[in-house]
């Protein structure tokens, strides 16, 4: 019996018995799974390999993260370096030491 007769006759049992609380569970339960599944079939998800395939775009994305990690650091630090570059050239100037840019 599949998922759907499942829930058919949960829904069918809810019907005619006034639907006690461990029926209902069954149906939240049967409902559920039946969602996830057709979920999981919709995304390319429902075959064996989709364990693997989750794996992989998970560490393909903690890459992606540690890659854009760095660049924003190296950014910075490129950043700060030139700054202090033009610090230091502006204070040769002010002290009169051009001459030792040249």
């Amino acid at each position: 019996m599949n998922r759907d007769e499942m829930l058919a006759r949960l829904i069918a049992q809810a019907a005619s018995s006034g639907g006690d609380l461990v029926t209902l569970r069954a149906i939240v339960e049967e409902a559920s799974e039946l969602g996830a599944e057709r979920v999981l079939s919709r995304m390319g998800l429902d075959d064996e390999k989709a364990h693997e395939d989750l794996s992989e775009l998970r560490q393909l994305l903690a890459a992606w993260r540690d890659a854009k990690r760095s660049a924003w650091k190296a950014a910075i630090d490129w950043l700060v370096r030139g700054s202090l570059a033009l610090l230091l050239v502006g204070l040769a100037f002010r002290f009169g030491l051009s001459d030792f840019l040249r």
